[in-house]
């Protein structure tokens, strides 16, 4: 597992949003088999939070350059997870299954277009399109995952192209920081304004 790529993508979302740092992710890593997907585990007793962040052994392989391969974006939903999760018990906020989904699927565009020189309109749409229309979701389209993927992803997909088409992403980083700190009604709403 490449413990510093981890680091790293935990940092530039930290940074981008202007949150106190977590403890370090890579402690939280478990390998899981090669077949199954990312999974971010927890557990709260009382006032602790036990969380594992469980990778498959192809991740390890992910690169920062391939910012649209299952692979990679795994590794930044695992990542962006375990931010949110780390940020909502330190000031004492619940988080919900569909909150989680939809920043991790905002994180998905923040973090390739971080990793880009310039997020120009052409690039932006056609990143926009990997992240967000050419998709494929797992689980069925009627169970209660399928129906948050898809309502995270097609929230994600308002909120990101009303924003961010032909600018830069750190021009709104006030509005993507005021998202991040809303809990999922205020997500949801700042999404469908779009």
């Amino acid at each position: 597992m490449h413990g510093a790529t981890l680091r790293n993508l935990q940092l530039r979302i930290e940074e981008f949003y202007g949150l106190e740092q977590a403890p370090d992710i890579v402690e939280f890593v478990r390998v899981a088999d090669e077949d199954e997907r990312e999974t971010v585990l927890i557990r709260q007793d009382g006032e602790y939070v036990e969380i594992a962040v469980v990778l498959p052994k192809t991740v390890k392989n992910a690169h920062p350059r391939q910012y649209a391969t299952d692979t990679w974006l795994q590794l930044i939903e695992a990542v962006s997870h375990f931010v949110y999760i780390s940020e909502r018990a330190r000031i004492g906020l619940p988080a919900t299954q569909l909150e989680l989904e939809l920043q991790a699927e905002v994180d998905k565009f923040v973090v390739a277009a971080l990793s880009s020189k310039r997020l120009g309109h052409e690039r932006a749409r056609k990143l926009h399109g990997q992240l967000y229309e050419k998709v494929r979701f797992i689980h069925p389209e009627g169970s209660e995952a399928g129906v948050r993927y898809r309502l995270a992803n097609e929230l994600a997909a308002r909120f990101i192209a009303r924003l961010l088409f032909g600018r830069d992403v750190r021009a709104h980083r006030g509005v993507l920081r005021q998202f991040y700190r809303s809990g999922q009604t205020d997500k949801i709403r700042l999404a469908r304004a779009a």
